[in-house]
């Protein structure tokens, strides 16, 4: 501790000396980067849900070997209302005629429920008075901007001459998804960014000082974002991250800076900016260090989960955390050190002189009954009535918490889908429209791949010999036994292969080798080998009797891929995607909580020299958290409050308790810290937790209303994950401030007494001076 308190103190001497070139440094970095910090959002693809599983292989198969394209988009007319067979025929056509003109870079294929324009014939794409057209695109995702722009002219055009056609599809979405999150950023940063200044001017009273923590924040986000778009040149990086960085960054370098600069304040009125700016380096930039340090490491945790969207953000993250500290610990001193007194200057209102407390008295219940002269302020008011009645102010807390919890077992979490959109979109409804329409949204659809060569490696990748011929007798008896044991199967509904005749039952080998060798029933047989067999591989359709969604799913493509019927099989399809993501999940986030608790632990002690301090703060936020879940699921998944009944998307649990449990740290550090020194100087538990708290509450609040304020702001946004997101930050940093940080601290620091500060010899810090 004292090397690193000679680290700071050399640190804050360095940037009074340059601090010129220190802010020269960073303005450079800043306009070196603010170009490219605007271009992010093109560079963001997709929702981050990918990993590398069986899901992701069997698509790689499939789009290798079966002709299922990379892309697809799809143009919904519905017709519906009018009933007119006839009308949507013709509004087909035209749409087929308009689309097909464009010429497409990258298509492969064009399908419709009617003969025109060139279009593939499928007459089960018009339904019920909707028909759809799907464009099959050997693209991938992320390269469909141009196609999806041309299309979306043409799809604007048709509906001025009243089509009732709609643009939809993966990749329209996940581009929709990326222009909401942008429209959502700029609606929250002028709600978030105003009032945060307000805020600010409450606190620090001057518009000086007031602006320091908002440029201090742009400036963190903005090189942040300049240096996150070259890393989404190199790997694909969530249209989420855009949020999460902005909201994270904002949040914290505000926070940062408005308790560096509070302190600073402090400092300099009683000697010189020199000793104010070094002071405040060693004391709030400890602070900073510590706290900065516990989001990063709850960040980091995030990492060790193998799906993208949590590797992702944990690189924004800890990306924004490290310079939002970097710039707290050298650019804000530099800052300070140039404006000195005028730190001061464009005073809105009057400063109050900060009150002291009669500490005269040798009883330590003294301190909690008496105050100097004067008016007391409503935070030595606070704190005396929660420490005159510890015991009783704990109980009730731990009772609210407690209440707020009861909510969390009815959760539902699910991977972010189309409804993350905004309902406006026509993306989203056209999509909603084409799923009631043509898809059981009730049914698992599963996909299987079989290896039917005869050998024994499980890797369908690794499959090379083309069928050239119809397949030998070996290869469809395999196929025979597996698709009976399917049938066979109480979860199974359906099964199609190769071998699935009109009736739904399978041909045996013989009864299908037997129609093959005949010239008037092989051109039957010919379309279903094209679409479900390819070199020794078939694939089948599996429709469980399970939702998408069920636990049951889950447990099925779970045990049945590997091998079935002493077959190596391989399965994809949603479900597929869908149990690998929530395995995923299980199997890793006990190691990233326990890497949390555990590295927030020692951090702890390492900053208080502590046994039990580090240990109240991880249980007492992890209660809150708890909390704030419980009130998650009441507002979002039961619809309270005007919300649309949701599930909660599955990362917002995990990215919450990573970010929050770190913020959370910051007051419990800055707080605590305060105590301490009281306590080294004195001696005095209850005079510490006293002190501590009437020193701090003010800062404290404003610091918990920013950081509300900042990311509450998402409320009002549209996509539903970062509404999420936001509110549930709000509301945890609401909790923590005030139920916590207020009431369950003062009162366990005061029923525990010395023992707070208990730590074994070898281990305890060493006294000052």
């Amino acid at each position: 501790m004292l090397v690193l308190k000679s680290w700071l103190d050399a640190l804050g001497k360095g940037c009074t000396r340059y601090c010129k070139t220190v802010i020269a440094l960073w303005l450079i970095l800043v306009l070196a980067l603010a170009y490219y910090a605007v271009q992010l959002p093109s560079v963001l693809k997709g929702n981050g849900f990918v990993m590398d599983g069986s899901y992701a292989q069997v698509n790689e198969i499939l789009e290798a070997k079966f002709g299922v394209y990379a892309s697809t988009l799809l143009l919904v007319l519905d017709g519906a209302p009018h009933g007119d067979e006839a009308q949507l025929r013709e509004d087909v056509a035209k749409t087929a005629q308009r689309v097909m003109a464009l010429e497409l870079e990258g298509l492969r294929d064009a399908a419709g429920p009617y003969p025109a324009g060139g279009l593939r014939l499928d007459p089960t794409m018009a339904k019920n008075g909707v028909a759809y057209l799907a464009l099959g695109f050997a693209v991938p995702s992320r390269d469909m901007g141009p196609a999806i722009s041309a299309v979306r002219g043409a799809v604007t055009g048709l509906a001025a001459e009243g089509v009732p056609v709609a643009l939809t599809g993966a990749p329209v979405i996940e581009q929709d998804l990326n222009t909401a999150s942008q429209e959502d950023l700029a609606r929250a940063e002028m709600i978030g960014l105003p009032v945060a200044m307000l805020v600010l001017l409450l606190a620090f009273g001057g518009l000086v000082a007031a602006a320091l923590p908002l440029f201090v924040g742009v400036v963190s986000v903005a090189v942040t974002m300049g240096l996150l778009y070259f890393l989404g040149m190199q790997i694909q990086l969530s249209i989420f991250l855009l949020n999460v960085v902005v909201m994270l960054g904002l949040a914290l370098g505000i926070d940062f800076a408005l308790l560096f600069v509070n302190r600073f304040r402090q400092e300099l009125a009683r000697g010189s900016t020199e000793a104010a700016v070094r002071k405040t380096v060693r004391t709030a930039g400890e602070s900073i260090l510590f706290s900065g340090l516990c989001v990063f490491v709850g960040l980091a945790a995030m990492a060790v989960i193998r799906v993208d969207i949590f590797q992702v953000i944990a690189i924004g993250g800890m990306t924004v955390v490290f310079l939002s500290m970097l710039a707290a610990l050298t650019l804000l001193p530099a800052l300070l050190a140039l404006l000195g007194d005028r730190v001061n200057r464009l005073m809105v209102r009057r400063a109050r002189r900060p009150q002291r407390l009669d500490i005269g008295s040798d009883d330590p219940a003294a301190t909690i009954h008496h105050a100097s002269a004067g008016r007391e302020s409503g935070w030595i008011r606070f704190s005396r009535m929660v420490m005159r009645r510890p015991l009783l102010m704990a109980i009730c807390a731990f009772a609210l918490l407690l209440i707020c919890l009861v909510p969390v077992r009815n959760m539902v979490l699910s991977v972010p889908d189309t409804d993350a959109l905004p309902p406006h979109y026509d993306s989203r409804t056209a999509y909603e429209r084409y799923e009631q329409i043509f898809l059981e949204p009730d049914a698992a659809h599963v996909l299987m791949l079989a290896r039917l060569d005869g050998q024994g490696g499980a890797d369908m990748r690794q499959s090379k010999q083309s069928l050239t011929t119809l397949p030998d007798q070996g290869a469809l008896s395999r196929l025979y036994r597996l698709h009976t044991q399917l049938t066979e199967d109480n979860q199974v509904a359906k099964v199609q292969s190769v071998l699935t005749s009109p009736s739904g039952t399978p041909f045996t080998p013989e009864q299908w080798l037997a129609l093959a060798g005949s010239p008037e029933s092989a051109h039957q047989l010919a379309p279903a080998l094209e679409r479900l067999m390819r070199d020794n591989l078939a694939l089948l359709r599996i429709e469980l009797t399970s939702g998408p969604n069920d636990a049951e799913t889950k447990a099925w493509v779970r045990t049945h891929d590997d091998r079935m019927a002493d077959i190596p099989v391989q399965i994809g399809g949603y479900p597929k995607f869908n149990q690998e993501i929530f395995d995923e999940i299980a199997a890793k986030v006990g190691y990233s909580l326990a890497l949390i608790l555990g590295a927030t632990y020692i951090i702890l002690f390492l900053a208080f020299r502590s046994v039990l301090i580090p240990l109240k703060a991880i249980l007492m936020n992890a209660l809150s958290l708890c909390a704030t879940f419980g009130i998650l699921v009441w507002l979002f998944q039961e619809g309270h409050f005007g919300m649309e009944p949701s599930a909660i998307a599955l990362f917002i649990p995990i990215f919450i308790f990573s970010i929050v449990f770190g913020l959370s740290t910051d007051y419990e550090v800055f707080l605590i810290s305060r105590m301490q020194e009281i306590y080294e100087e004195s001696g005095d538990n209850d005079r510490a937790t006293l002190e501590g708290l009437t020193h701090t509450s003010k800062i404290i609040t404003s610091a918990a209303a920013i950081m509300i304020v900042i990311t509450g702001a998402f409320a009002f946004t549209g996509v539903m994950p970062v509404k999420q997101l936001g509110v549930g930050i709000a509301l945890a940093i609401l909790i923590d401030a005030t139920i916590v940080r207020m009431v369950l601290v003062p009162s366990m620091m005061r029923l525990l007494g010395k023992w707070n500060w208990w730590a074994p010899r070898m281990l305890r810090r060493r006294k000052r001076g």
